[in-house]
């Protein structure tokens, strides 16, 4: 029987979650500093009470349960999946305050949509909200791309060797530097660095369009935070059609593309070896898998003549695809087009893009291409050993920052997440069905949601049923964790009450 948890593991999981929280309130401080600029008072003290409540919230829990010892694995995974809860109820409360939400509920869907970088949302009246909280919208989406953990170990958590431990558990393992601190620091090295050449082209590309400079640096900073996260926030209800501008949609194909790549990738280019992205399994994988998507995709489009010309196929058939297997979410259309031009087998082709997703360690969702490229080397091993001499060895390689011989641990754990990701897929569908919502319909939302990505047929609104809201902020959370650490916070919840 698995021990039950003691005084000790309890305080670590709240004291290193008050950390965790205390970072959510610091991050406020931003879309307050920006409702001061621009006068906005009422958001301004909505944020000012939200902030506050993070610092009592985390204060209070690293008074009370100060701890100076290191954490186990067990005690790392809860606090993750436990914090991320904390985060997303503390920080709704700005949201909920703003009177753009029709409940509580509806407040936190879009923080856990905002935290996991999905992109969905139930706010209301998106067009007429102040500017802190647009900006608001999108520090979530940008600072839950790094990862909240990944926040509370550049900044909050200094020398602790239970900080990998953290790290894991947020879906993350490579580690860029020996040190998983410096680690976290080097992610935020290059996110910052992509900030401020991105937010640079994107709010020039705004005002050479038409904008004021100040809507132009608005803009600009709010759709690179979306982009580069790969979190599907916009500004405009209207999306990136908002815009009517193919450079803005060019510029961001580039940056949410380059935002799914892993941060070891990332690092890796920045440290010299720009063959790496050549030789890569996960950039293989995601050139293969987008192939299979766009010809999908374009064959259901063409053969519905949906959008006879080639420029029009790439901006809005295209723009899709890539947005789906990036898990961006932007959209150069209205959620309903998909339904009633798009057909099912166009909206097939970007379901499965958005199933399989990007890069591991990086801001993006889905299966991952590392774990789709080795579950295609191990059934490619297995054929060749079928087709060889039973006392034959058969090694079979993959390259990922390194070379690595593939064994049963990779296949294993690749293989597991896959399924949970699958199993989370047809939940999420099975509910939309059971609340009357259209096979196809409930199938494209559900894998949006279950792998953060953001693009909507139309299921997603504030009149969904409140059960279906719950699910699906469930499937945003297991989707972006992937899934160990929230199994591990319920076994940890189920022996604390019947362990030994």
């Amino acid at each position: 029987m698995i021990p039950r948890p003691r005084l000790p593991d309890f305080k670590n999981i709240a004291y290193y979650s008050g950390k965790i929280v205390f970072g959510v309130g610091l991050l406020m401080l931003i879309p307050l500093t920006i409702a001061l600029i621009f006068q906005e008072w009422n958001p301004a003290l909505n944020f000012l009470i939200g902030m506050f409540s993070c610092f009592i919230v985390g204060l209070s829990l690293q008074i009370f349960f100060y701890s100076e010892s290191d954490l186990n694995w067990r005690q790392g995974l809860v606090i993750t999946s436990f914090s991320w809860i904390l985060a997303t109820a503390l920080g709704a409360i700005p949201h909920y305050l703003s009177g753009h939400f029709g409940s509580y509920l509806d407040a936190c869907f879009d923080l856990m949509s905002g935290y996991t970088t999905t992109g969905l949302y139930l706010l209301q009246d998106l067009d007429h909200i102040s500017y802190a909280l647009n900006t608001w919208r999108h520090v979530l989406s940008y600072a839950g791309g790094q990862g909240i953990i990944v926040i509370a170990l550049t900044f909050l958590v200094r020398g602790t060797g239970g900080a990998f431990k953290m790290y894991v558990a947020e879906g993350k393992e490579e580690k860029l530097l020996p040190n998983i601190i410096q680690t976290a620091r080097a992610i935020w090295l290059i996110s910052l660095s992509y900030l401020a050449i991105g937010w640079t082209i994107l709010t020039s590309v705004a005002i050479w369009e038409g904008m004021s400079p100040v809507r132009g640096i608005l803009h600009g900073f709010w759709v690179f935070m979306g982009a580069w996260s790969t979190g599907g926030f916009a500004p405009q209800s209207f999306n990136l059609s908002y815009y009517h501008s193919f450079l803005f949609e060019l510029a961001t194909i580039v940056l949410f593309t380059v935002g799914s790549f892993n941060f070891a990738l990332h690092w890796a280019i920045w440290t010299g070896n720009k063959k790496e992205i050549f030789r890569n399994i996960e950039i293989v994988s995601f050139c293969v898998t987008i192939t299979v998507a766009l010809i999908t995709t374009s064959v259901g489009l063409m053969r519905l003549n949906v959008y006879p010309g080639l420029t029009a196929l790439f901006r809005k058939g295209f723009y899709h695809v890539i947005s789906g297997h990036t898990t961006t979410g932007f959209m150069t259309i209205q959620s309903r087009v998909f339904v009633k031009q798009w057909g099912e087998m166009a909206m097939l082709g970007v379901a499965i893009a958005m199933a399989i997703g990007a890069s591991a360690c990086s801001t993006a969702g889905g299966f991952k291409g590392l774990r789709m490229g080795i579950i295609f080397k191990a059934l490619i091993q297995d054929i060749r050993k079928m087709l060889s001499p039973e006392t034959a060895v058969i090694i079979e390689k993959f390259h990922h920052i390194k070379d690595a011989a593939l064994n049963e641990k990779h296949v294993r754990g690749a293989t597991l997440i896959v399924i949970s990701f699958i199993v989370s897929y047809a939940f999420a569908t099975i509910v939309g069905v059971y609340f009357g919502y259209p096979l196809v319909e409930a199938l494209f939302d559900g894998i949006s949601a279950g792998s953060n990505t953001g693009l909507s047929c139309g299921v997603v609104s504030p009149a969904m049923p409140s059960l279906m809201k719950i699910v699906y902020i469930i499937v945003m959370w297991l989707g972006r964790l992937e899934f160990m650490s929230i199994f591990t916070l319920i076994g940890f919840m189920i022996v604390a009450v019947r362990g030994k």
